[in-house]
């Protein structure tokens, strides 16, 4: 369990408590800035256990497999978490959040398929480099939108939700492609399957 490891653990326990102050449409004033900011923090130890990793020779299987695995919960809870204050209050916009959330839950199914096919076998799949795009996207995406969810109303609000959802949307274009990408180049393992 070197330092790494440990900072994907403590993304994955700040996951928990950004959904125990993003969930509740109003738990209290200031909560939805609460929210915000634990899900900065969990972001910065995403960029931050891989920069260790890679600086310091530490990259383990443990951590192949449980960094895009902590990825996947907190950008989840993250967009789970933004649909009811949009519908609340911006109406319909909220179904590009509620599509970019199955768009982008149906491919993490799929490639979490190909990772397990492929640990069956003792192999373990690192994450690609557009499937790292793909989480800059989205991580720029739901810092501005639960900016705009923090700020709830007014001119700041709006500006940063259409931002948010224009980074979204670029964020579910590249999440489609980097797991096209990552079937066809484990489509051996699909293949290969009895």
């Amino acid at each position: 369990m070197n330092l790494p490891n440990k900072l994907t653990v403590a993304r994955m326990i700040l996951v928990f408590a950004f959904a125990v102050f993003a969930f509740p449409l109003n738990l209290f004033t200031g909560a939805a800035w609460v929210a915000l900011c634990i899900y900065i923090l969990a972001s910065a130890t995403d960029a931050l256990d891989g920069h260790i990793a890679r600086k310091n020779n530490q990259v383990t299987d443990f951590g192949k497999f449980l960094d895009p695995l902590a990825d996947k919960l907190l950008v989840n809870t993250a967009l789970i978490s933004l649909i009811p204050f949009m519908y609340v209050y911006y109406g319909e916009l909220a179904q590009i959040v509620l599509w970019a959330t199955l768009i982008n839950l149906a491919r993490e199914f799929a490639v979490s398929g190909i990772r397990m096919l492929a640990a069956s076998g003792g192999k373990v799949i690192a994450a690609g480099k557009l499937g790292k795009f793909k989480m800059i996207a989205q991580t720029l995406a739901l810092v501005v939108l639960l900016l705009g969810r923090a700020t709830h109303e007014g001119t700041v609000s709006k500006v940063c939700v259409i931002a948010g959802l224009a980074l979204l949307g670029i964020a579910t274009v590249l999440a489609v492609w980097s797991g096209i990408e990552y079937i066809a180049g484990n489509k051996n393992l699909l293949k290969n399957m009895k």
